[in-house]
């Protein structure tokens, strides 16, 4: 029996061990991509590049987040859970930090498009006033 027991416990290491690895190769690569596509979105002047890269950021997060969680599968000792609980910790805050400047992009670009809805729709009003008083 002891043997099966070591068995599940060497499988579920190396699982968990792989699967934190694959978290965090998702994660580096989610940002590598959101940084690049930052760097180019800032060239072409694209005024949504701080949302894009936030979105890219918080994701990145998520997958980091992720590997830590699983990371507390495999500890074995109580100071690798206060050391693991204090990164879940501060990439949790800065999850929740991105998400709240994602929301505040967001509000700010469609107040934005709101206007110049809003002015798009004044000017075309103000044509079709113009071109009403030209026939009369």
């Amino acid at each position: 029996m002891e043997t099966f027991e070591m068995f599940m416990e060497t499988l579920l290491d190396v699982l968990v061990s792989n699967a934190i690895h694959l978290f965090e190769l998702v994660g580096v690569a989610v940002l590598i991509v959101a940084g690049v596509q930052g760097v180019i979105n800032y060239i072409r002047h694209d005024p949504m590049v701080r949302l894009k890269l936030a979105k890219g950021m918080a994701l990145c997060l998520e997958f980091k987040l992720g590997s830590e969680i699983l990371r507390t599968v495999v500890v074995r000792d109580l100071s690798e859970i206060a050391i693991v609980g204090a990164i879940i910790v501060l990439r949790a805050a800065l999850t929740f930090l991105l998400h709240w400047e994602i929301k505040n992009e967001e509000a700010e670009a469609e107040a934005a498009l709101n206007k110049e809805f809003r002015e798009i729709r004044a000017q075309q009003t103000a044509r079709k006033e113009s071109a009403k008083a030209g026939e009369e």
